[in-house]
């Protein structure tokens, strides 16, 4: 079956929708995206989630594909949240079964990937990453997100990736990435800069690149260190891995004409040629979409294939 029921599943929203996955668009179909109680019991969280699923017409019977953030066990569908604010509720939970028994149409089974492998995949079916071999994806938002794809497939293991296939598990500086390149850290470090008073508002960081194409002297070294940051530490890996392209994504790709040449220097930094071809995401908003859609795909024929 060509048409795949998705869900997308972010800190505060979810969107549900069917991917005609033999498009050549592989379009999502009839997408609907609703806020999400992150902080509910389980069973209403879980409500929330599979109402969103009720409203696109899943076909009966089908596979879904489900990008969810970690830490999440994708194996067993376990939730592993703890400490981050969000989905508290659903540590320990088998997410798979109850989502099998509240999703419309009797599914056949779920299956769930990591949000930025799903991103990835999204763009390497139809979007930047397209009829490229080995590709770094990253989307800069609250945190990085990262996925390392070889032939469209999340490399999670090995020398040649970091831990897990995730760059927010580097350092660089001595510190752990997320401390020098978020939302929060970003902003704390133009207030530093800056001179700010620590107690008071920050400019968020789309404010910070505005600041900073105006010339201003804060903004801009801000921008430089942190991205700079980013670039250091992914140019050992990318030297390792050797990608053909790194698809960006994510809010702060809307500022990638300010944070392309500071990741790049970053990878100059550590060593001159290290630094792949980069490009923003061509489906910043659906590829999730279509990257669980695939998997979800992908899962059901291993799942149909597999002995009885």
């Amino acid at each position: 079956m060509s048409r795949v029921p998705v869900l997308e599943i972010g800190g505060t929203h979810v969107t549900a929708a069917v991917v005609d996955t033999a498009s050549a668009q592989h379009a999502p179909l009839a997408a609907v995206r609703r806020p999400i109680p992150a902080d509910a019991p389980a069973g209403r969280l879980l409500d929330a989630i599979a109402a969103v699923g009720d409203q696109v017409g899943a076909p009966a019977g089908a596979h879904w594909g489900v990008a969810i953030p970690g830490p999440f066990d994708y194996e067993t569908g376990i939730g592993r949240f703890r400490g981050i604010g969000k989905f508290e509720s659903l540590y320990g939970v088998d997410v798979g079964a109850e989502l099998l028994v509240r999703l419309p149409g009797a599914p056949r089974g779920v299956s769930f990937v990591n949000d930025a492998d799903a991103f990835a995949m999204g763009e390497y079916r139809a979007g930047a990453a397209a009829g490229r071999r080995r590709v770094v994806c990253i989307t800069l938002g609250t945190g990085v997100g990262s996925s390392f794809l070889d032939g469209g497939r999340p490399v999670v293991d090995g020398p040649d990736v970091p831990p897990g296939g995730r760059a927010h598990r580097l350092s660089v500086d001595g510190l752990p990435l997320e401390e020098v390149v978020s939302r929060r850290a970003i902003r704390g470090f133009y207030v530093t800069a800056a001179g700010l008073p620590g107690d008071g508002p920050a400019p968020d960081v789309r404010d910070i690149a505005a600041s900073a194409r105006a010339g201003e002297a804060p903004a801009l070294h801000t921008i430089r260190h942190c991205f700079g940051a980013l670039g250091r530490a992914l140019a050992p890996w990318c030297e390792r891995f050797r990608p053909d392209l790194m698809v960006v994504g994510g809010s702060m790709a809307g500022s990638w004409d300010l944070v392309g040449p500071a990741v790049r220097d970053g990878f100059e930094a550590w060593a001159p040629g290290v630094a792949p071809p980069a490009v923003t995401a061509l489906r910043p908003a659906d590829a999730p979409l279509v990257g669980a859609a695939h998997w979800g795909l992908h899962k059901a024929a291993g799942a149909l294939r597999a002995p009885t």
